[in-house]
């Protein structure tokens, strides 16, 4: 655990109103609703916390600065044995009081204790303890090309380093990438937690991806419909060249075989072309006159092939 006064950068002398003062600023920034989904500030913002919890009780704080206890609030392994050491009759029956244990002051000989209980601690607390470290979450923001072509990010990590992130092809929005060790140090010889990094996809203005193929809604014009054309049709690959069939209607469905997102597994998916057939902007009058000259040689009725009622 990390030295309380440390987390809150007050000195060792500070009083409680510079311990409440500091905090109340840290937690300001650090706070979770101001950071929302930053784990890495929540973990800050748990340890500031803890720190405050501790030194802004008296009792606590007292026993913290004597060596009682650490910066976790748990009793400190050897100190009643430098306390009863310390009273009794020291080393040889020679008191500590008085010039005793070769002219030591008291203060010296609990430095001395100090320091040899403290390497002990130290030392059991390796043997004993060994705990994983915690797991971080990331997020990375890809447009929807790079999720489907796969693309290379830097992400920087909660310690101020940074590592190179291979986003595959096919990556869909939400999944989650496994970093392994790039998570917070273990304890006691224990290993580093894991990072996991979540790909957010941003939404296309054009393009809808369902499993491995895309899907494209193509407006054409009345004459490209009837007569037939050869049109540009973007893909997530470049543009290519689509030829419309003479006939073609509203819903009409071509398939680009390979032009879809390259899976892990297997082959490409492809992209299909839904035409969608639009009437000009504005009205156009040779066209209105036209189409009422064809309607009166006899229209056609789309309506009840399909079961409407008449």
């Amino acid at each position: 655990m990390k030295d309380p006064y440390s987390v809150l950068g007050v000195p060792k002398d500070a009083d409680a109103a510079q311990i409440k003062s500091s905090y109340r600023k840290l937690a300001k920034e650090l706070h979770p609703d101001v950071n929302p989904g930053d784990s890495i500030v929540e973990q800050r913002f748990k340890e500031v916390t803890a720190a405050y919890n501790l030194l802004s009780d008296p009792e606590k704080k007292a026993k913290y600065d004597r060596g009682e206890i650490g910066a976790d609030g748990t009793p400190n392994r050897g100190y009643g044995a430098r306390q009863r050491a310390g009273a009794g009759g020291g080393f040889g029956g020679g008191g500590f009081g008085g010039g005793g244990f070769g002219g030591f002051e008291a203060e010296d000989v609990e430095d001395f204790f100090g320091d040899i209980f403290g390497r002990q601690r130290q030392r059991q607390r390796q043997r004993t303890v060994k705990m994983r470290g915690k797991d971080v979450n990331y997020t990375i923001n890809v447009t929807f090309e790079e999720a489907a072509l796969g693309v290379k990010r830097r992400l920087k990590l909660y310690d101020g380093s940074h590592v190179d992130v291979d986003i595959p092809p096919g990556t869909s929005d939400g999944q989650s990438l496994r970093l392994r060790g790039k998570g917070m140090p273990g304890m006691g010889g224990g290993e580093a937690g894991d990072a996991f990094v979540e790909i957010q996809v941003q939404p296309h203005k054009f393009f809808e991806r369902d499993g491995n193929d895309i899907f494209l809604e193509l407006p054409v014009t009345i004459t490209e419909a009837l007569l037939g054309a050869r049109v540009r049709v973007p893909t997530i690959h470049g543009p290519v060249a689509v030829k419309i069939p003479a006939g073609s209607n509203t819903g009409t469905s071509l398939r680009l075989n390979g032009k879809g997102v390259g899976g892990r597994k297997g082959g490409p998916g492809d992209q299909y072309v839904q035409l969608k057939v639009m009437l000009p902007d504005k009205p156009d009058a040779d066209l209105n006159d036209f189409v009422r000259e064809w309607s009166a040689k006899g229209n056609y009725d789309v309506r009840k092939k399909l079961g409407f009622p008449e």
